[in-house]
């Protein structure tokens, strides 16, 4: 498996590479996977480049090849004026439609305040989801007092849970039982011509053979134009075959 983080930190050294790293440490602790860091602020003239003569460059074709062959990504945004980043954004409107649909996401930030921390919810969640990536239902977010506070450790841990969870197919194949086995035929049934679930040999007859017989038998009641047929005569036509 291969993730790939993606930070926009600008500084050196930045508490968004650093917030990165975390997670990905956390993630990978719980998923084997290859990591790689895509840092955009080494791809910041590229990526403007990309917007006038529509080509990307060396570094920033390798960038994207890496985010579109990941199976799971972590983004990563310093807050500028209670959103993500220019070059964030800028970063993500180069790819092409289409690659990041289904692919699971982690996102996260940081600030100087806890006053930015609903940027995970108004910005970085809806321009993922209209991406359409999945992503993951914790976000994380550090402001400078929660370095070395109770609970970022806690959040980060339960997010990259989740991410790991995605990448390896855990909640994904969960929610496939149900309809897989409602799929099957019953044990003991054979499969008719027409694809369809015929009883076995010697097993009880469906009740709509019962219901047919009752009703050419004119007993019972109809209603909404079904025939209702009571327990006890479906139970002496069965005992009359």
């Amino acid at each position: 498996m291969k993730l790939v983080v993606v930070s926009a930190g600008l500084s050196v050294p930045s508490s968004t590479r650093l917030l990165a790293d975390r997670l990905a440490k956390a993630t990978a602790a719980r998923v084997p996977a290859e990591v790689e860091v895509v840092e955009l602020r080494d791809l910041a003239v590229e990526i403007a480049h990309n917007f006038t003569n529509g080509f990307p460059g060396r570094a920033l074709g390798a960038a994207i090849e890496a985010v579109t062959e990941a199976d799971g990504l972590i983004v990563v945004t310093p807050v500028f004026s209670a959103s993500y980043s220019g070059l964030f954004k800028s970063f993500f409107d180069v790819l092409e439609q289409g690659v990041l649909a289904g692919k699971p996401v982690l996102i996260a930030a940081t600030g100087g305040s806890a006053r930015h921390s609903l940027v995970l919810e108004h910005a970085l969640r809806p321009l993922f989801a209209h991406l359409r990536a999945v992503v993951v239902p914790t976000g994380v977010y550090a402001a400078s007092e929660d370095w070395g506070a109770e609970g970022l450790a806690e959040r980060i841990e339960r997010a990259a849970g989740e991410l790991a969870g995605l990448m390896t197919g855990l909640m994904s194949g969960a929610s496939a039982v149900g309809p897989a086995r409602d799929a099957q035929p019953q044990a003991g049934a054979e499969v008719s011509a027409d694809g369809s679930a015929a009883p076995a040999e010697g097993s009880v007859p469906r009740p709509r053979e019962t219901v047919a017989q009752s009703a050419t038998a004119g007993r019972g009641s109809r209603t909404d134009g079904f025939q209702v047929v009571p327990f006890e005569q479906q139970l002496a036509a069965l005992r009359t075959r």
